[in-house]
């Protein structure tokens, strides 16, 4: 999963109030005992309609040297164990977590499908008046070219505020934040109304068999919870401020559709009218000019509305515009995010990208075959079968075939942002970074699509990014990665103390 997909165009200096979606006024009193719970400075909540509000202190929480050291000491030493994915070697990593979890005295167990890629399941118990809360990170990386490394990517290596090597945002900073999260509520003894889970997983980046397909289809009793916090959302900085922070709700499900276009094989020499070539060529100029109807659901929706809210004025006007009732309005909304946001513009509709065309072995023959790959990435409403019937219209061409290809299918759902968890998570986001909080449909995929589609209210989180980053070839997937130090702290300071708002019994009064 890459982090970039949740980087935000410039932001105004965001607002101290933050607008939370809420249905009844029972929803709106838990989440406000529950903010109270997690010692927010203040809370005051109305309903206006479907509206709750919430006022909080923006201040940031005290740091705590010793907790920041040993979060750096695991952090190093898992950045620099080689578990990229393929050939996938988690296992050094997951014996890791398992020893240091023991240790603590907190019940841990590993499972695995293959031995070399492990998946580790702890848990510490609560009292069990509702139900558990899982926190999930995958211990694998993608892979890495060391020629395009300042510094070695396994080394962890510290300079200027920084903390290089591969997996240092994706996704072993969710990984110590959740460990950390576990030694803290065991060494403190806190007692809390739902068990804790915290599951390693291995095979994210591109073998979900062995990790998350392997873990829900053979030992989803063990991870079964009414919430999960993992990857996929984050923190947005720019010129070294925090504009902004995302929590992923929903994601887009992969597919790949194939075209093949055949024809009679000829020499070069001759051109011909049914070479296969040309006809794919055209069929893949279609189908790229092609907008794919405009999709919008509760998470995008809100999305907009609150980018609007804190976004300067041009770009402001097209985030209201792309909601506008009036279609003309839509589509000149739509071509301003084409040109400038295509991240925009993929996470309003289903996407189609062009990225693989195969065809011919030497310059002198016309081929009889040619084959184009299309990237599709299906927005969670659409029906798959509908929209390859559409892409059969456009590409209008009888000599074509159009049929999906093989890829692994990840299961669709999304999870609400009118739930205890999102207010909750809302609000620490407020506490720790000062931030208003935008919900977001990830244009990729995660392992969260196993878990919403077995009832799991998934959220994505994760530190603050520059977005700077990307354009210098740092981030998630890209030449190198890196982590400032200092936001890897302040998310492990977050992400225990969501989990306390979240899990937290009720101080006796």
């Amino acid at each position: 999963m890459t982090r970039a997909e949740s980087s935000l165009p410039d932001l105004a200096t965001p607002s101290a109030v933050l607008l939370v979606k809420r249905s009844t006024c029972n929803r709106a009193q838990s989440a406000c005992n529950k903010i109270r719970r997690a010692g927010l400075v203040a809370c005051v909540a109305f309903l206006s309609g479907n509206g709750l509000h919430a006022s909080t202190s923006a201040a940031e929480p005290n740091a705590d040297p010793a907790f920041d050291a040993e979060t750096l000491e695991h952090f190093q030493a898992l950045v620099r164990m080689d578990t990229t994915d393929p050939p996938g070697r988690e296992v050094e990593a997951a014996e890791y977590l398992a020893k240091v979890l023991r240790e603590a005295g907190i019940d841990t167990e590993i499972v695995a499908l293959e031995p070399h890629r492990p998946n580790v399941i702890a848990r510490i118990p609560g009292n069990d008046s509702r139900k558990p809360l899982l926190l999930m990170a995958h211990t694998d990386t993608v892979n890495i070219d060391p020629a395009k490394w300042s510094f070695p990517p396994f080394s962890a290596a510290r300079d200027g505020g920084y903390i290089y090597g591969r997996g240092t945002v994706d996704d072993k900073d969710n990984v110590v934040a959740a460990l950390m999260t576990m030694l803290t509520l065991k060494r403190a003894g806190t007692p809390l109304d739902r068990d804790v889970i915290f599951l390693a997983e291995s095979g994210e980046e591109g073998t979900t068999r062995v990790g998350i397909q392997y873990v829900v289809e053979n030992h989803f009793d063990k991870i079964d919870a009414e919430y999960c916090l993992a990857e996929g959302g984050g923190v947005t900085r720019e010129n070294g401020r925090v504009t902004s922070a995302s929590i992923q709700t929903m994601e887009k499900s992969p597919r790949a559709i194939e075209l093949i276009a055949r024809g009679p094989a000829g020499h070069g020499s001759v051109p011909l009218e049914d070479n296969a070539v040309v006809h794919l060529s055209a069929a893949v100029a279609r189908v790229a000019a092609w907008r794919t109807p405009i999709r919008l659901n509760e998470t995008t929706r809100t999305y907009f509305e609150r980018l609007a809210a804190i976004a300067p004025p041009e770009q402001a006007q097209n985030y209201r515009d792309i909601l506008h009732p009036d279609p003309a309005v839509q589509a000149r909304a739509d071509a301003w995010f084409r040109t400038r946001e295509p991240r925009h513009a993929s996470v309003i509709r289903t996407s189609i990208s062009p990225t693989m065309i195969n065809g011919g072995y030497r310059v002198n023959v016309i081929p009889s075959e040619a084959k184009a790959t299309l990237d599709t990435r299906l927005e969670p409403s659409e029906d798959p079968e509908a929209f390859l019937e559409q892409v059969r219209g456009v590409v209008n061409d009888p000599s074509i075939e159009v049929n999906w290809a093989p890829r692994d299918l990840r299961p669709r759902g999304s999870s609400s942002i009118a739930t205890e968890a999102f207010a909750l998570l809302e609000a620490e986001f407020e506490r720790h970074y000062g931030a208003p909080t935008l919900p977001t449909m990830s244009t990729g995929a995660t392992d969260m699509a196993y878990l919403r589609a077995r009832g799991i209210q998934c959220y994505g989180i994760g530190p603050a990014i520059d977005v700077e980053d990307g354009a210098k070839g740092f981030g998630a997937h890209s030449d190198q990665e890196r982590i400032l130090e200092s936001e890897l702290y302040r998310f492990a300071r977050f992400h225990l103390d969501a989990v306390r708002a979240l899990a937290a019994s009720a101080p006796t009064p």
